[in-house]
């Protein structure tokens, strides 16, 4: 070619990788795919030998796949929080579920805001901040498709009731166990200790409607760039999906993570209070006989999930958006089975923080590549308003991953930081997890050897230096729990109506 086709190539076609135009012409859409509880137990990942993701895989193979990824907080709320304000937890006190983010923190923005202020139309659809009513700031949308939960809801459609709680399938509980009602925990999360199939068409399922609607949008797309957010509830508990995926799966066929039975005999004090909270659900699920059927309930709840990835990539890839469109897929935290006699998430070990990062930017990433660089989920948003060309808000803590995108063997010297309630926190860099506890326990694990993170070595003398070199990227302070604040605001709330 000519040089001064070459150049006139260049101006006429303007890509991705030159991030800094202004013109909505040239911006890139987003579209941000959001799993609820899914770990590493993708093919892409290689976290779990029998799972069926071809949809999610597929995804990787069109960009960068990070393979060391983690979520700045191991519980939604949190997570969620982090990801879409770029701020730690450590600096808002947002360390669990209570807080009402928004009313927390007044005057921060989020991304869609920020993209909203900027030209761009902003729209939602199914789980993206945590679900209760309130948590979602409705200001930050142009338009919102709300969570609709799994159950026989098309009747109460016609009853007129209101569809965005819970509708508990007929023949509830369907794994069987009557003492799931008795849970000693809040009513709420017992009631969600549940799973099987529903004979139900995909599109019956709550995330089938959320998909529907998003499929539609990206058929007829906004005229001015666009970010969609769509937020798949799936394989979050109750761990429901129609028969057809529960089929894939032959329970006794399943194979078991692996488990070291006395994996708790050197975690310090900490560790083990924060292990013991869901042994008893662990307890219960052998006890039943149920151990194989919810490893089938959560494969079939990730392969649904990855049914509707599926649907939203050819959305886009059929619609007149997506040469132009960057996307996004992440996960808010991850899910242990028996690793470390826990059954649920909230941990600082890497069954919870892992998981899928998928970023394809046309014009930047390179198809079927991937990087081992530890990266926190904060770096999702100064790395959009990068690839945008959009200002960066003050008070982001996270770190642009676009020379990641651009060369993922970079070097990378900044390890990922994970937070689960205050001042406990760990540190993942490409061989080593050092966590610290707020009581001053420690755990380090040797990735290179100790894959499963079974052989505690905080406590020798000659990784004194691995300590010291991670320790130094802990956060300086940790803000006070707005648990408390967010306790006192329901109260007030509930003593004036």
């Amino acid at each position: 070619m000519k040089p001064g086709v070459t150049l006139l190539a260049a101006i006429l076609l303007p890509s991705l990788a030159s991030p800094a135009a202004s013109d909505d012409a040239v911006r890139p859409n987003v579209l941000m795919i959001i799993a609820d509880d899914l770990n590493d137990w993708v093919g892409c990942l290689g976290g779990h030998p029998e799972v069926k993701t071809p949809n999610i895989d597929r995804l990787a193979r069109r960009g960068l796949l990070f393979t060391n990824a983690h979520c700045a907080a191991p519980v939604c709320n949190p997570s969620r929080v982090a990801t879409f304000t770029g701020r730690r937890p450590s600096s808002t006190g947002i360390y669990d579920n209570a807080p009402v983010w928004h009313e927390m923190m007044p005057g921060i923005a989020s991304i869609p805001q920020h993209f909203k202020a900027n030209g761009y139309y902003t729209a939602g659809g199914g789980k993206v901040y945590h679900h209760p009513p309130g948590f979602n700031r409705r200001s930050d949308w142009n338009e919102y498709f709300d969570q609709v939960f799994n159950g026989h809801y098309q009747a109460r459609l016609a009853r007129g009731e209101d569809v965005t709680n819970f509708a508990w399938p007929d023949g509830y509980p369907l794994n069987g166990i009557p003492e799931v009602r008795a849970l000693a925990r809040p009513p709420r999360n017992a009631m969600e200790f549940d799973w099987g199939p529903l004979d139900l068409p995909d599109d019956e399922m709550g995330d089938g409607q959320m998909v529907r609607w998003a499929e539609k949008l990206l058929a007829d797309p906004p005229r001015q760039p666009f970010f969609l957010a769509g937020g798949v509830y799936r394989p979050h508990l109750p761990w429901y999906a129609p028969r057809e995926y529960f089929n894939m799966y032959l329970p006794e066929d399943i194979t078991a993570p692996p488990i070291k039975e006395d994996d708790l005999d050197d975690i310090p004090e900490a560790g083990l209070v924060i292990a013991e909270r869901r042994r008893g659900d662990l307890e219960l699920v052998r006890r039943s006989g149920q151990y194989q059927r919810i490893l089938q309930a959560y494969l079939a709840s990730v392969t649904f999930c990855d049914v509707m990835v599926g649907r939203l990539l050819d959305a886009l890839d059929d619609s007149p958006a997506a040469k132009r469109t960057i996307i996004v897929f992440w996960s808010d935290n991850g899910w242990h089975f028996g690793e470390k006699q826990h059954l649920h998430k909230m941990t600082l070990w890497a069954r919870s923080t892992r998981l899928p990062l998928i970023v394809v930017a046309p014009g930047v990433t390179h198809e079927d590549s991937r990087t081992s660089r530890p990266v926190s989920f904060v770096d999702l948003f100064p790395t959009l308003n990068e690839l945008c060309g959009l200002p960066q808000p003050d008070g982001l803590e996270g770190t642009s991953l676009v020379p990641l995108l651009r060369d993922p063997r970079r070097t990378w010297d900044r390890p990922a930081l994970v937070t689960y309630l205050k001042g406990n926190h760990a540190l993942c860099d490409e061989r080593w997890r050092f966590i610290r506890y707020a009581d001053g326990g420690e755990e380090l694990y040797d990735h290179d050897s100790d894959p499963n993170e079974w052989t505690n070595l905080a406590d020798k003398p000659e990784l004194a230096a691995v300590k010291a070199k991670l320790t130094k990227w802990l956060p300086k302070t940790d803000a006070p729990s707005l648990r408390d604040k967010a306790k006192r605001s329901k109260t007030r709330v509930r003593n004036e109506k």
